[in-house]
This record gives C-alpha cells, structure tokens and sequence, in this order.
C-alpha cells in the first residue's frame, strides 16, 4: 500500500502494467487503465496514507500453494473499514523488487547454514536486472553485512562467511532491517527472514514490532527452521517465536514457509520468489474522507472464477491516514 497523488495517477498505472507485460507470469489486465502521462517514480512513505489513492498489492495460491495468474477485476472484492470500495485500477505486476535477506546467525542454527545459503542462492538466481538486495545477519546483536546494491555475488559471498554463533535478537533485526529498507529504490519492497524461531536477546518488543509493520510498506516472508514443540525451549519469546512469525507475514501481505525437513529450503526458496512476482495491484481512492491519523482495516474478497480450484488471498491487512 502506498501513496499517490492524482498528478502522479497514470504514470503509476502505466509503470507497473508495461513491467507486468514483460514478466513471466502473464499479461496485466487493465482494462480500466488509459493513462497517457510519462513514467515518474512512485513517492516512498510510510503506511500513513491520504485518501487520494491506496494501492493494496493481493497474492492468490491455489489449494498446493502456488500462484495463480490470468484473473480479471471483477474476481475482487476490497473493502476499507468494511465499506466497499470501487476497484478503478488493476495490473498484475513483476516490477523490480527491494529485497533485504534476514538471517539468523545464533548458536542454534549450527547445521543449518548451508541449506540457508542454498535457499538465498535460489533465491538469488530468479532475480530481475534491476532487482536490489541488502543481507543482514544476526545473533544476540544485529549486523549490515551488505548493503543495497545489485551485485547478487557479493550478498553470496557474505553469506558464505556466516559462522553461528551466540543468542537471537530476531525483533532487534527485523526492525533495523525495515529502517534500512527506507533507502531502497524499488516501490516494491520485501524482508526475507531466514530464522529458526524466537527471541532471546532483543531490547525491541513484539507490541513495538506489530506497530511498525503495521505503518512499513514492506511485506515479510519467513523461511522458518522451526524445533518440534517438545524440543523447543522453554524461555516464552522462543515458544511463541512461530506464532509471532506467522502473525507478522499475515499482517504485511507476505508469507511464512514452514520447513520440516532442511532439505526443502531450496524448494520453498523458488516457491516464494514465485510468490513475490506474481502479485496483483488494486487500486482505489476510499469513498469516504479520511484524515484521522488512525490505523483502517482493509479487507480482500476473492470470487472463485469457474473451473479454478479453491483459492486463497494474501493482502496488507490496513494502513495508517494522515492526521489534518
């Protein structure tokens, strides 16, 4: 979800559906769009928002979890508060992506650093010329061991130089990792955590967590090397480490990919840059003013078109207005 001035209206249509016309996951549908004016770069804000446009990037999985292009506008449904709101712009869209790598780098992940550089690798290979990335690793403290930049090599190279060790400041990192995502160049923005789960070491809080990705124009996926529930620890941040994994993918629109087995981290690696590029966009300008400062659920509807499988829709669940 971003803001967008009227001014700046066709060219952000016209950006984002000549990009989906050169992706590799299907024609954009724009069938309302008819925007003439030149291309500018989307402004980059924080998920306080007016009331002129929000754009809500929507992901659809079939029932094996993998994504589903070719639908038409008329598949969605959007509410704003639960009032519904008149979808006037639609593209299916594989822009250039900001993607920050999040690993961890405590003591418990000795034994599975490999399959995690594996996945980054994997990742790494699907990825656009203009695609950027910054990695950041961390164990009791929280380290940028690359920063933005293009060079896939050099982000591999770094992580090949992970040695485990230490406690795990997971909140600690995935809130400096969104600070570090405001320099990014991309409208489209995604954390990458590669994590075995909970906390022991963060001075940053879960309420303090779930306030920031409520207002980052980030989404967050999670690769989660999770411990059986009998052998995790018994400290509360690690038992409830999944849970709170889960619920912050859920609220930015992303993903978590549970792994079992170590040997699917490359698998689920190529399943969520699947799942990354083939998003579509929905646009609208709320049919009521909104200038109160406060957080606005957002909900997506999904009309399952004849002959699909049952599916299912992953959304940022609300944004922050500005306050007048």
């Amino acid at each position: 979800m971003r803001k967008v001035n009227t001014r700046m209206l066709g060219s952000v249509v016209l950006f984002f559906t000549s990009l989906a016309l050169a992706g590799s996951f299907g024609e954009a549908q724009n069938d309302s769009l008819a925007a003439k004016q030149p291309v500018e770069a989307i402004e980059h804000v924080s998920m306080r928002v007016n009331s002129e446009l929000v754009l809500i990037p929507v992901t659809v999985l079939d029932h094996k979890g993998q994504p589903v292009v070719g639908l038409q506008k008329d598949s969605f449904t959007l509410l704003d508060n639960d009032t519904e709101q008149v979808i006037t712009h639609f593209a299916m869209e594989d822009a250039p992506i900001s993607v920050g790598f999040v690993v961890d780098a405590s003591a418990s992940m000795l034994g599975k650093m490999e399959k995690s550089r594996q996945a980054v690798t994997r990742f790494l290979n699907t990825a656009n010329p203009e695609d950027e990335f910054f990695l950041v690793r961390f164990n009791s403290r929280v380290d940028l061991a690359v920063d933005l930049t293009r060079d896939a090599e050099e982000l591999q190279k770094q992580i090949r130089l992970i040695q485990p060790s230490g406690g795990t400041a997971l909140l600690d990192a995935i809130r400096f990792s969104i600070n570090q995502m405001k320099t990014a160049k991309n409208a489209r923005k995604s954390l990458i955590i590669v994590s075995d789960g909970g906390d022991n070491s963060s001075r940053f809080t879960t309420t303090d967590l779930t306030n920031l990705v409520r207002e980052a124009d980030v989404q967050i996926y999670v690769i989660g090397i999770f411990d059986p529930v009998n052998m995790r620890s018994r400290t509360l941040e690690e038992n409830n480490g999944p849970e709170l994994l889960q619920e912050v993918t859920k609220q930015t629109g992303g993903r978590l990919f549970e792994v079992n087995n170590i040997n699917q981290m490359p698998k689920f690696a190529w399943e969520l840059s699947r799942a990354i590029r083939a998003q579509y966009l929905l646009g609208y300008a709320p049919n009521f003013p909104r200038h109160d400062g406060k957080y606005h659920h957002v909900e997506v509807k999904l009309a399952k078109p004849k002959g699909y499988p049952n599916l299912r829709a992953s959304w940022r669940h609300g944004y922050y207005s500005l306050a007048e």
